[in-house]
């Protein structure tokens, strides 16, 4: 029911991201909840969640008009988790950045809003009067689920791409979720996923 829902919001999120014709589609495969960037940048990694995550998204041509913004591409996609825990759709801006003069390899730094399906505000598992029953449910919750403290989450992103010719290109790609605690005070355990997508422009 859960995927069923993301999809539909997904499709609904693609409509309204894309003024114009779609340039480009992908599709990727991310280790969900990925701890090692985290750490390697002194921010800690919520490394509660398991699974792979399924990316299918969208970009718009750039928008020439947004001069003053770096004339971005428009990005949409729905992210679905093998375990069916943390699903997010999100929509923002990225840019590519050829790194070179005869092309091939690319940046494509990005940022935008997600939506998450995960946890927001896990019941504390120390409040007094619980059940055995359910403070083992509510410990269990916090050792295997995510708090993000927020549905609604900044979503940056960062991805190395190479261009394979005028229509393939493939990226190495890093995704964060977070409330930045501005969407939310309190807790802000975050989302890394990390993974390769295949980018096809049309």
């Amino acid at each position: 029911m859960k995927t069923a829902m993301f999809a539909a919001a997904a499709v609904a999120a693609l409509g309204f991201a894309a003024p114009a014709m779609a340039e480009e589609v992908f599709a990727g495969l991310y280790k969900h909840d990925v701890t090692f960037i985290g750490e390697a940048v002194g921010l800690g990694a919520a490394g509660r969640e398991d699974g792979v995550d399924i990316h299918l998204g969208y970009r718009t041509d750039r928008i020439e008009s947004l001069t003053w913004l770096g004339k971005p591409q428009v990005h949409a996609f729905v992210s679905l988790n093998s375990e069916n825990t943390s699903n997010f759709v999100a929509v923002g801006f990225d840019w590519k950045i050829e790194l070179g003069a005869r092309g091939g390899f690319y940046l494509r730094p990005g940022f935008g809003l997600a939506y998450t399906d995960g946890e927001a505000g896990l019941p504390p598992a120390n409040a007094p009067n619980l059940t055995p029953e359910e403070r083992a449910r509510r410990t269990n919750l916090y050792y295997t689920r995510i708090d993000f403290g927020s549905q609604v989450l900044f979503e940056p992103e960062l991805a190395l791409g190479y261009q394979f010719n005028d229509s393939w290109s493939a990226e190495l790609s890093y995704t964060h979720l977070s409330n930045g605690q501005i969407f939310a005070q309190g807790k802000n355990q975050g989302l890394d996923d990390v993974g390769v997508r295949l980018v096809y422009a049309f």
